[in-house]
């Protein structure tokens, strides 16, 4: 499985998008950097239980007074705020201010920004991934490739599970789903095992050095729309468990495509 060749966007500058979502993710980090090394925030709770800091918020709102200001005709859904702006554009930007917030607020420096630009009918064209505190950025527009701080990112030629490495995000979702089982046989049948997590699984499959990511179940768009551009321009597939390109599903897998049909056992139920 190779990544798909898509249409033509109309009216669509890549590379003017793409700097102005380098630009988003910059401002995110001037809020955001400065709170995880001071480590000078207070944690609340969202209804769900997960972790939420005035650096998801403000960081979150930094972006969409941006957006706003200079795509006055676009909208934008985040995770903190939800959806404002012009809701009739075909053009949408979906964000994270702070994926990996738990790692965030225990001082774990694996958490980024995510910015996506979203059209109605193509879905994900622009992505950043930015993580500060890892000193990493990835980006990558629709035809324009996908980049690690500046150096183009290519998935691995790997073609044999038993010479790959996986990489598998265990999650109550998956006992749910009664497929804990089938990931445990991935990673046995693999060459090697690891639990990266969070868009940094999905980084590493886009750089070559994972050669299939598994996320936990749950997922929204905001955590997907991003990595999704990154991992399909470096030449990977990124689906959900039922081999459903997409980033609006619950799962997501992405992988170099030559071992993409390893875990369609994990869309059978």
């Amino acid at each position: 499985m190779t990544s798909p060749q898509l249409p033509a966007i109309p009216d669509f500058d890549a590379a003017a998008e793409l700097e102005l979502a380098l630009e988003l993710a910059e401002l995110a980090t001037s809020v955001a950097l400065p709170l995880y090394e001071s480590r000078e925030f207070r944690l609340d709770r969202k209804a769900d239980r997960s972790e939420v800091t005035e650096a998801d918020r403000n960081a979150e709102l930094a972006i969409s007074q941006r957006v706003l200001d200079v795509r006055p005709h676009h909208s934008l859904f985040g995770e903190e705020h939800g959806l404002v702006g012009d809701t009739s554009s075909p053009w949408r930007w979906v964000i994270d201010p702070i994926d990996g917030t738990s790692n965030f607020v225990r001082g774990i420096p694996v958490w980024a920004t995510l910015v996506a630009l979203t059209h109605v009918e193509h879905g994900p064209v622009v992505g950043v991934v930015a993580a500060p505190a890892m000193g990493r950025t990835w980006w990558a527009a629709r035809g324009l490739g996908a980049f690690a701080n500046g150096r183009p990112c290519k998935v691995s030629a790997v073609d044999q599970l038993a010479d790959a490495q996986v990489c598998v995000t265990f999650a109550s979702g998956w006992d749910d789903l009664g497929l804990t089982s089938e990931l445990v046989q991935l990673q046995q049948r693999a060459y090697r095992a690891r639990g990266f997590g969070d868009f940094w699984q999905h980084m590493l499959v886009a750089e070559g050095a994972v050669d299939i990511a598994v996320d936990a179940v749950g997922l929204q768009p905001y955590d997907l729309a991003a990595v999704m551009v990154v991992v399909e321009e470096a030449g990977g597939t990124f689906t959900d468990r039922h081999g459903v390109r997409t980033y609006q599903s619950d799962t997501a897998i992405s992988s170099n495509g030559l071992l993409h049909e390893h875990v369609r056992v994990l869309g059978a139920r």
